[in-house]
């Protein structure tokens, strides 16, 4: 395996209002073992269904990926990792690693709705090293906690998950 193709794994770090498309929203995976960010940005229902799934809540009516789970799992089919293989004109390609029982199964997928996926199965999400060196961010200043210090106007976009939530299911507190 070339270091270009080494698999590195990620770990959601965030879900921001994307600054660069009206009505999108960024997710950001961080490198588990490392500094740098990969930015990728989603749509509002997509990044309503990490954010639902993040923070365990339970919508009164079943989501589209909370039925391709219960469907999966009535056919002893598990999502066992996620795999951001591929960056063309900065669209991301994603596929599903899925088994079931025997068999090993690759099915391509929106990245978005992938890690919905992820989120819901509890299984990783990988890139390749290709990906990261392409379109990674590398954060130099971060404090002890993990967090950025970026200037503040950076973080008058982030979102609060609470708020989010209420905003994008039209319910509040």
């Amino acid at each position: 395996m070339s270091k270009e193709t080494k698999k590195v794994k990620l770990e959601i770090v965030g879900l921001s209002y994307s600054q660069t498309q009206s009505g999108a929203y960024a997710l950001v995976l961080g490198e588990a073992r490392g500094k740098r960010r990969l930015p990728i940005i989603i749509g509002g229902f997509e990044a309503q269904a990490i954010a639902i799934e993040l923070e365990k809540m339970t919508p009164s009516r079943p989501l589209t990926h909370d039925l391709f789970k219960q469907f999966a799992q009535l056919f002893n089919i598990t999502v066992t990792e996620v795999l951001i293989y591929n960056l063309v004109e900065g669209i991301f390609f994603a596929k599903l690693i899925c088994h079931n029982g025997g068999e090993e199964v690759e099915i391509d997928a929106r990245t978005s709705d992938a890690i919905a996926l992820a989120v819901r199965f509890n299984c990783p999400i990988y890139t390749y090293e290709f990906i990261l060196s392409q379109s990674g961010i590398i954060l130099e200043d971060e404090n002890p906690s993990g967090e950025s210090l970026a200037d503040d106007e950076e973080h008058e976009d982030e979102v609060d998950t609470e708020e989010f939530l209420s905003e994008v299911t039209g319910t509040a507190d």
